[in-house]
């Protein structure tokens, strides 16, 4: 069995390897359309079922408090194991859009018991120091989340089928489940719910600083998804603007995508000693920034100054999310830590359900330089959410304490 200060390394790596499961779909996504004769909205609608997947799973989850009551770890394993089978079934050639469907909801499902519960177990190592490790934990699920476009590019320049991009991906999961299980007990900190309670994914909602960090959370999720979502669509548009851009957009997708995961690391270090809050309050107001100038960028005609707005937008759009995981795990109670993330995550995703539909709405009526202008609302909401809050806190909490 693992020991503290070998843990937080493998966790990270099995939630890298895991949550490629995740895109994996949108990794391969003009092939699956071409293949399967998919219609245009193919993007939307499957990805919107993986999120729908994950918030049943979560919801389940919670309910139940399914990570608060058994070994995390082993929730952990299981569910990298379903979601790698799932993740396969795209595979078969007798496939429909209302089968890719269900696929993507199941592999969606199964990421329920590995994102939230990466976070549970995090949390029941890192009592000290956890914005720290959850920055290096979430970063490790953007870098996992764009690796699909990655291994897309990959097998492209080596003449590979676009499948083994899904074979990669599950083999992937398989690994980091069975690394969890082996290497990483349950934590020193764990509090396990010993009684069932149904009311506990309720009842934490109750605490004034929980509430207020799950709400900052919920406006960040407005946007984060859906960007992730589009970012291919965002390269495109841009391309048939301006015709003399010549982008490889698989790569950039990964590049624009998995910068989060540096961000990630470094806000987590830098929240010790800025402030947990103060470092959120930064990377929404700076992710609404963009959301709003959006429109403005498409008009640029220097195709190095829209990538390297894109890739800043990549950093802060997700930056402040370990944070508000780490304000959320620290405003519950230790015995209902996990339902408390999970029921957050599921709340969070079924947000990104309507923010995706409707922004794959808008690119069908509006012009598209208008696409994620939309996506604004969600960071404005949440900075003001955490505003409140940190108005009310600040001045008597230490950075540290929060």
């Amino acid at each position: 069995m693992g020991t503290s200060r070998l843990s937080l390394p493998v966790i990270v790596f099995a939630q890298f390897c895991c949550t490629s499961l995740w895109f994996a779909g949108n990794g391969v996504m003009n092939d699956l359309i071409q293949t399967f004769d998919l219609g245009p909205a193919a993007l939307g609608h499957l990805t919107s079922a993986v999120q729908f997947g994950f918030i049943t799973g979560t919801l389940g989850f919670a309910f139940l408090g399914i990570a608060d009551r058994y070994s995390p770890s082993k929730v952990f394993f299981y569910s990298a194991i379903f979601g790698a089978f799932f993740n396969l079934g795209m595979l078969v050639e007798s496939n429909s859009s209302g089968s890719l469907l269900m696929l993507r909801f199941l592999t969606g499902f199964s990421l329920a018991g590995i994102y939230p519960v990466g976070m549970k177990i995090a949390s029941d190592y890192y009592r000290e120091g956890l914005g720290k490790s959850l920055g290096f934990l979430v970063g490790a699920l953007v870098l996992g989340t764009a690796l699909p476009h990655l291994l897309l590019t990959v097998t492209g320049l080596q003449g590979l089928p676009w499948k083994s991009v899904l074979i990669t991906t599950s083999f992937l999961a398989f690994l980091g489940g069975s690394l969890i299980l082996l290497l990483v007990q349950d934590g020193p900190y764990r509090n396990p719910m010993l009684q069932k309670d149904f009311s506990a994914m309720l009842r934490v909602f109750r605490i004034p600083k929980f509430r207020a960090a799950a709400f900052g959370y919920f406006g960040h999720m407005w946007e984060l998804y859906t960007f992730w979502a589009f970012v291919p669509v965002v390269l495109k548009v841009y391309s048939v603007l301006h015709p003399h851009s010549n982008f490889n957009i698989p790569l950039l997708s990964f590049f624009i995508i998995g910068s989060g995961g540096l961000a990630c690391a470094v806000i987590g270090l830098l929240s010790q000693s800025w402030g947990t809050k103060r470092s959120a309050a930064g990377a929404l107001l700076l992710s609404a920034a963009c959301c709003i100038i959006s429109p403005l960028m498409f008009l640029q005609t220097s195709e190095t100054f829209f990538i390297i707005f894109l890739l800043f937008w990549g950093m802060v759009v997700v930056a402040d999310s370990p944070l508000f995981s780490t304000l959320v795990a620290k405003h519950a109670p230790s015995e209902a830590r996990g339902t408390a993330l999970t029921v957050v995550n599921c709340i969070g995703f079924a947000i990104t359900i309507v923010s995706i539909e409707l922004t794959g709405f808008v690119l069908e009526v509006l012009d598209p330089v208008y696409l994620l202008l939309f996506l604004a609302p969600g960071p404005l909401l949440g900075l003001l959410a955490l505003f409140r809050k940190t108005r009310n806190q600040l001045p008597t909490i230490s950075p540290e304490k929060v």
